[in-house]
């Protein structure tokens, strides 16, 4: 039985110490938390209902994990809480995400096109969650654990957009240090370019380009820009860098960053040889492994 949990009899209720609601992801942790102390249901006996791990439950019961999609959709059925933990979750995810973001996701969901650059990491929607954690760890010192699992959460979230039945074209582009800088360990980047390679295989709507050291520099050094267009031809620009961004949809200046991407893209790698480069790393940081 988890020590976390104070026992009533063979029931775990509220957990120690329980998350004050004072966040849309601790209304959330103390719902599921107070739901299923109603149904007077253990942690296991809920796992074995549900199909998940009891400590995953645990954890999201604690405030310690946001749950997944699929997990706050089955709470919300079993509990019969009409779509309650799912909204809390919506709110839980926006409200870590800086304004200055939010109007990006917002669009991703209603885009015909996505065009992205990246000039030092693997495009968002690509990216793995042993990979984003990875890069969270290390790129927000100070942060707590909680804090950066929402994010992490938040960010393989989006990958539903690519997922759905009617994706948009998706079109990425990335520098080559991408795949040089590790982030993580080898196993992490063999991991993140099987990804990314089995994402470009089964999905027709993802086109994949490495812009390569040899090709010289680009006017998108240092930053990343993403292009959104709806499917009334209207296009939303995002430039992004390590602690900002700059949402963008003037005509003049959506035009200037759509051809400052144009010339990135005639330097990179066309699809083909785009591929044959990321098979080159994922062979070289799978000899690292068995190294």
């Amino acid at each position: 039985m988890d020590s976390e949990m104070k026992e009533v009899g063979c029931v775990e209720l509220e957990p120690e110490g329980a998350v004050t609601p004072a966040s849309p992801a601790g209304m959330l942790a103390g719902r599921a938390a107070r739901a299923r102390a109603k149904r007077g249901l253990s942690l296991r006996a809920l796992a074995e209902k549900l199909g998940y791990p009891h400590t995953y439950l645990s954890r999201v019961e604690r405030g310690d994990q946001l749950p997944s999609t699929a997990l706050a959709e089955a709470l919300d059925d079993f509990y019969g809480t009409d779509g309650l933990i799912t909204e809390l979750l919506a709110v839980a995810r926006a409200a870590e995400i800086p304004a200055w973001g939010r109007r990006v996701l917002e669009e991703e969901q209603r885009a015909a096109r996505i065009q992205t650059f990246n000039s030092s990491v693997v495009p968002g929607l690509l990216q793995i969650e042993p990979y984003t954690s990875a890069m969270f760890v290390e790129s927000m010192p100070g942060k707590d654990a909680e804090k950066l699992a929402l994010l992490v959460e938040t960010r393989m979230h989006r990958h539903a957009v690519l997922d759905s039945p009617t994706p948009p074209l998706y079109w990425a582009i990335m520098d080559e240090a991408a795949l040089r800088r590790p982030v993580g360990s080898p196993a992490v980047m063999a991991e993140q370019i099987h990804h990314i390679l089995d994402v470009i295989e089964r999905n027709s709507a993802v086109r994949v380009q490495v812009l390569p050291f040899a090709h010289g520099v680009h006017p998108l050094l240092g930053g990343s820009l993403s292009l959104l267009t709806r499917h009334d031809g209207a296009t939303f620009a995002y430039v992004e860098s390590f602690a900002s961004g700059v949402s963008v949809d003037t005509p003049a200046e959506v035009l200037e960053l759509t051809t400052l991407l144009d010339i990135a893209r005639s330097k990179a790698l066309d699809s083909g040889k785009s591929v044959a480069l990321l098979n080159r790393y994922l062979k070289g940081y799978e000899d690292d492994i068995d190294s």
